[in-house]
């Protein structure tokens, strides 16, 4: 069915035949159908195909390997409200991946994903206000920003938000509350929090 409607010019049937195509449900793997079909959805102003589209190029599945095209197309679904475009893209200002390197623009697309509720986002914004990167440098902002993270199961997030806490850094110093997100973050496979836990048992 996704096949006839996509061949028929519908462009949300065109995104799904592409998914069953990278997934391989209802028919065999086909990263180049997949591809082909990603394509056509986003040339015909699918935002979250352009999404997908930038990945196949930023990771060479079904196509050559292009940074700048994978820039452009994250670009296009961002600026169209995609919210892990808005993640994406700011990953590809801040390594300068596909275009210049740029913090104020990676800060920027780091904020418009963590306010809709990206939580990789959330944590990348945290560490911008932490270290300063395309923006002042806030530890308040930065700690609101980990909590926000950990709150949804980022692990990455659970092990910063622990050391906020055992710092003192953007909050009151609390190492009861350093601990339960040092033990979170372990439980989440954090190696990082593993080996801060096992100092805190010293």
């Amino acid at each position: 069915w996704y096949q006839k409607a996509a061949e028929n010019g519908i462009e949300v049937a065109m995104h799904n035949l592409a998914i069953c195509y990278y997934n391989g449900e209802g028919t065999e793997k086909n990263l180049e159908k997949s591809f082909y079909w990603y394509q056509k959805a986003a040339e015909n102003d699918d935002k979250n195909a352009m999404n997908n589209l930038a990945k196949c190029y930023k990771n060479g599945e079904g196509t050559e390997k292009n940074l700048e095209k994978a820039f452009y197309w994250f670009q296009k679904a961002a600026e169209n409200d995609n919210k892990d475009a808005m993640d994406n893209l700011a990953i590809c200002y801040k390594n300068g991946e596909g275009t210049e390197r740029n913090f104020d623009k990676a800060f920027y697309w780091y904020q418009k994903a963590a306010e809709n509720g990206i939580e990789v986002a959330m944590h990348n914004l945290a560490i911008c206000y932490y270290n300063g990167e395309g923006t002042e440098k806030n530890l308040e902002k930065s700690f609101y920003w980990y909590q926000k993270a950990a709150e949804n199961d980022d692990k990455n997030a659970m092990n910063n938000l622990a050391k906020c806490y055992k710092n003192g850094e953007g909050t009151e110093k609390n190492l009861e509350k350093a601990f339960y997100w040092f033990q979170k973050a372990a439980e989440n496979d954090n190696k990082d929090a593993m080996n801060n836990l096992a100092i805190c048992y010293k």
